[in-house]
């Protein structure tokens, strides 16, 4: 059975443009301590593509990317 993982916050990106949807993202994990998970839902494309690439690069965590109709949910463990 899966472990239910708990969501600081939730941030929709869906029709934001690179790189203001990474900038976005930085900011809201600035704003949660270490440890808590940022849910954030992106577009296909570029936004899926470079966005979790540059949050691994920041030393963030990727927990679970999943394509939900050609838009992608990402939690990220600070």
């Amino acid at each position: 059975m899966e472990k239910q993982i708990k969501i600081a916050k939730k941030l929709d990106l869906t029709g934001v443009i690179c790189p203001t949807n990474f900038v976005k993202t930085k900011l809201a994990l600035e704003n949660l301590k270490k440890g808590q998970v940022l849910e954030i839902i992106l577009d296909d494309g570029d936004p899926i593509r470079n966005v979790p690439r540059s949050i691994k690069e920041d030393g963030h965590k990727i927990i679970k990317v999943e394509n939900i109709q050609s838009k992608f949910k990402i939690l990220i463990k600070k």
